[in-house]
């Protein structure tokens, strides 16, 4: 008879639970159907993007269902989650702008590389057309060796005796203005 009556207060306990769990389910999404628009809103009129004010309404709204049991005055609980998300997210965006007038300022401040001595780039230009498309493809196209003879329809040895010839070529026209070609 007790076991009867213990696994009946189970059953009842189970059931209080569960009616007690569909109340706060109930109650959340009553909430949220009434709240969700007024506070997405509110908050693109902050950050001025539907999008960034959608993640941080809904952000807000996990982060209250989350401590569901504990939050007294769900609405406040929410303005005021949402007010933080805001300020992170402005302070995110402040991080990002600094960041970039940074690189950019470095950027304007480091001495611009010059784009390819034009006497450079003329020698190569007038290498014999057997030299020039190798050095071209392998220099220039930045392509493996094995496929600039394959694009070429020669030998990879012949591709790099080529490479080789071009370059001696090129450091005997330089002479002494380029330490070293490779």
């Amino acid at each position: 008879m007790i076991g009867e009556h213990a696994a009946a207060g189970t059953v009842s306990t189970t059931r209080v639970r569960r009616a007690a769990i569909r109340s706060q389910e109930r109650a959340a999404a009553e909430l949220f159907t009434a709240l969700y628009p007024r506070l997405a809103g509110w908050v693109r009129r902050l950050v001025d993007d539907d999008g960034t004010a959608h993640e941080i309404a809904s952000e807000a709204f996990t982060r209250l269902w989350a401590r569901w049991t504990k939050v007294e005055e769900p609405s406040g609980f929410l303005y005021v989650t949402a007010a933080n998300l805001v300020r992170d997210h402005w302070r995110k965006l402040e991080r990002e702008r600094r960041a970039l007038r940074r690189v950019t300022t470095e950027e304007a401040l480091r001495p611009q590389p010059q784009e390819s001595d034009p006497s450079v780039r003329m020698l190569v230009q007038s290498l014999p057309e057997r030299l020039r498309n190798p050095a071209l493809l392998y220099y220039y196209a930045d392509l493996p060796v094995r496929e600039v003879a394959a694009l070429l329809g020669r030998n990879e040895g012949t591709v790099k005796a080529d490479l080789h010839a071009a370059r001696e070529l090129l450091r005997a026209k330089l002479g002494g203005q380029h330490d070293r070609i490779s």
